[in-house]
């Protein structure tokens, strides 16, 4: 069953930063394709198909209880899940500090509908 899912504003940020990083690096065509398996991720997430782990199993064990990732290329899209919605709370890069990052994470706002 597909749920509605939300970036947080965190989350958008991030995907403008990969989205701009992506461009510089690569050009618009890989940036664009890149953004496009993000946003298919997070539709895999809404839909109950993406596989994913729980944060605090694999990362730290002081993470909020709902907190999940899953990959998508060289990004982990972290997110919440309820009967209702999925929030997609951030999408981290695979080298950055994962622990540090994800502690920094606190009650996801929700701000778009997708």
């Amino acid at each position: 069953m597909l749920k509605p899912w939300r970036l947080t504003r965190q989350a958008e940020a991030s995907l403008v930063d990969s989205a701009n990083w992506t461009v510089e690096t690569f050009g618009p065509r890989q940036a664009a394709a890149y953004e496009d398996d993000l946003i298919a991720r997070c539709a895999e997430i809404a839909a109950g198909t993406a596989m994913s782990q729980d944060c605090r199993r694999i990362i730290d064990p002081d993470l909020p209880e709902d907190l999940r990732f899953t990959r998508a290329g060289q990004h982990f899209v972290i997110f919440v899940e309820d009967a209702e919605q999925v929030i997609i709370v951030d999408f981290l890069h695979a080298r950055s500090d994962l622990p540090r990052r994800l502690a920094a994470i606190t009650e996801p706002k929700p701000d778009r509908d997708h």
